[in-house]
């Protein structure tokens, strides 16, 4: 029994004996991150805001609950212009800070930051904060103000922006719709055109043989071929027809005279009856 008493003994001041260590070195560690908060507050301080980030990060390396570091830290950010880096140390600030007042200035600095991304919506939650820990703050109730008229201007115009993008959507959608019949009537035309073109296309084939019919001289020499007669191999002239016609008449004469004289010569008397 004595034997577990003491290893019971023993083993409670090992615990204490380690519990008193790191409170030691939790101390220790509490001096450095105070020590390089003085330095960082002194570059701050000459305006090298650049080694006062530098001292103020190795603070928080020590101790990185430190709200004095991380709210320092994001002066220093602030200063060189890099908001976006120095917002979530004044929201780490304002998390772990216990002073009401510390906490409306972290959110406060934290709005400042969030104006100056244009992030307005942001910016009036961290003065809301502000003002609930410090409500007499009056610098915090005009940046709410502000802040509170960009957010209204930029929701009316996001409101006109989607407005406008739905009108042209709208626009569009009708101009590809009167497009597309515009399309649909010209390819109709087309069509139209096409078919009128080739029924003028037969007609004029049409008329054109007609007027080749009618105008082919081949055709019309064999018309005239049909309705006349035929010219005769060895027409004779005007003056071969008159002299035919003077020596057939000369010809008629002397055969007149023959006759007339055998009539002379043979005529035969008449005889007379008796009754």
């Amino acid at each position: 029994m004595k034997i577990y008493t003491n290893i019971f003994i023993i083993f409670l001041m090992l615990l204490s004996s380690t519990g008193i260590l790191a409170q030691k070195d939790s101390i220790a560690l509490q001096r450095k991150a105070r020590k390089m908060l003085r330095q960082g507050n002194q570059l701050y301080q000459q305006k090298q805001y650049t080694d006062a980030s530098v001292a103020y990060r190795k603070a928080l390396d020590k101790s990185s609950y430190y709200d004095k570091a991380s709210y320092n830290l994001g002066n220093a950010l602030y200063e060189t212009k890099n908001f976006k880096e120095a917002a979530p140390q004044y929201e780490l600030s304002a998390k772990t800070a216990e002073d009401k007042f510390e906490k409306a200035e972290a959110y406060h600095n934290l709005g400042n930051s969030m104006m100056e991304t244009k992030n307005y919506q942001g910016a009036v939650d961290a003065y809301k904060n502000s003002l609930r820990n410090n409500p007499t703050d009056d610098e915090t109730r005009y940046n709410l103000a502000v802040a509170q008229k960009l957010l209204d201007k930029e929701n009316e115009q996001n409101k006109d922006d989607k407005k406008d993008n739905k009108d042209n959507k709208d626009k569009d959608k009708k101009d590809k719709k009167d497009k597309k019949d515009k399309d649909d009537k010209d390819d109709k035309n087309k069509d139209k055109d096409k078919k009128e073109g080739d029924d003028d296309k037969d007609k004029d084939g049409k008329d054109d043989e007609d007027k080749k019919e009618k105008k082919d001289p081949k055709k019309d020499d064999k018309k005239d071929q049909k309705q006349k007669p035929k010219p005769q191999q060895g027409k004779m002239s005007p003056q071969q027809i008159k002299q035919l016609l003077e020596s057939l008449n000369n010809e008629e004469k002397k055969t007149q005279k023959k006759m007339n004289a055998q009539k002379a010569k043979g005529k035969k008397v008449k005889q007379e009856k008796d009754w």
